[in-house]
């Protein structure tokens, strides 16, 4: 399988998300009907409730538009023995759904709260809590015949560089190389590459400017700290080759160790205009994206 087999998208690349004034919601049709045009075979689940969330309805909202499902995003709350039954209890929903669906990943991110309240240090049994919140996580994935990959992001227990060693060090769990968070977090994402291939379940490509992340993270030592949201809507994440981040050089690193998985394109953009006509919008960054992977990567010869 060449690598333009094994790269995918999700809908945060059209800017759906369901954060309060992220901007504006394309529909279900739009969205799946671009990807196709852009050869996406593959997408990921985004938001909650954006795309049907019984079985069924997914399933045939995902057949009629060509494109298989192939992980989803689930924040679960693991460090806390307190939500522990609810944890559990949204694990094993989200997993039925997404094995329903016939997707490969439960991309597990654990959150500080539900409604995810702020990072902060956990305690020594706060971490083995987690790790235990891992381990139940993965039995159910097992169970379903998903895999497992933890989400390293921005504002959850699993953010900086420490914060991604330390679930190195003390686990054997596949982690998404998502190449934009683990930068934010402070953690190379071409050194994730190099070193800890063998711990990568699945890649998010996405570029990032250095200058708009500098500011973010200025602004989170400040009293009036930057949104993520409003970082994304300055352009924190352009188009794969705009930034600043060796995309090439991780994928080929990736490449070279042997790594067969999957990548996806997942620009989170915002959508913050007036509505885009067609062919315009979030289209014409992952577009431009795709180009980058052919030509800058060259992995299947796409530019002889």
């Amino acid at each position: 399988m060449s690598l333009f087999e094994r790269v995918a998208t999700a809908p945060i690349s059209w800017g759906v998300c369901e954060v309060p004034g992220w901007g504006h919601q394309l529909s279900v049709e739009r969205v799946l009907g671009e990807m196709r045009s852009l050869g996406f075979t593959h997408s990921e689940l985004g938001s909650i409730g954006w795309l049907p969330t019984d079985p069924v309805g997914l399933a045939e909202v995902l057949s009629a538009s060509g494109v298989e499902l192939l992980a989803g995003f689930v924040p679960l709350v693991l460090h806390d023995a307190r939500e522990s039954a609810r944890a559990e209890a949204a694990a094993v929903e989200a997993a039925e759904l997404l094995a329903a669906a016939g997707a490969n990943f439960f991309n597990t991110s654990p959150v500080i709260t539900w409604d995810w309240a702020a990072r902060r240090e956990l305690s020594e049994r706060e971490w083995d809590r987690l790790f235990d919140g891992l381990d139940m996580v993965d039995e159910i994935c097992t169970d379903l015949g998903l895999n497992q990959v933890v989400h390293e992001h921005v504002g959850t227990a699993v953010e900086t560089d420490d914060d991604v060693r330390r679930l190195l060090d003390s686990t054997s769990v596949s982690l998404v190389l998502d190449t934009a968070h683990l930068a934010l977090g402070g953690f190379d994402p071409l050194e994730f590459a190099t070193t800890h291939s063998s711990r990568v379940g699945l890649v998010h490509l996405k570029d990032m400017r250095d200058d708009l992340a500098k500011a973010f993270g200025d602004s989170q030592r400040s009293d009036n700290p930057m949104t993520l949201m409003a970082a994304v809507q300055a352009g924190l994440f352009p188009a794969l080759g705009e930034g600043d981040l060796p995309i090439a050089e991780v994928v080929q690193t990736l490449e070279a160790s042997g790594y067969e998985g999957w990548y996806v394109i997942e620009q989170d953009c915002a959508i913050t205009g007036g509505l885009p006509g067609t062919g315009e919008g979030p289209l014409v960054d992952v577009n431009r994206s795709v180009t980058y992977l052919q030509y800058a990567c060259d992995l299947d010869g796409s530019a002889e």
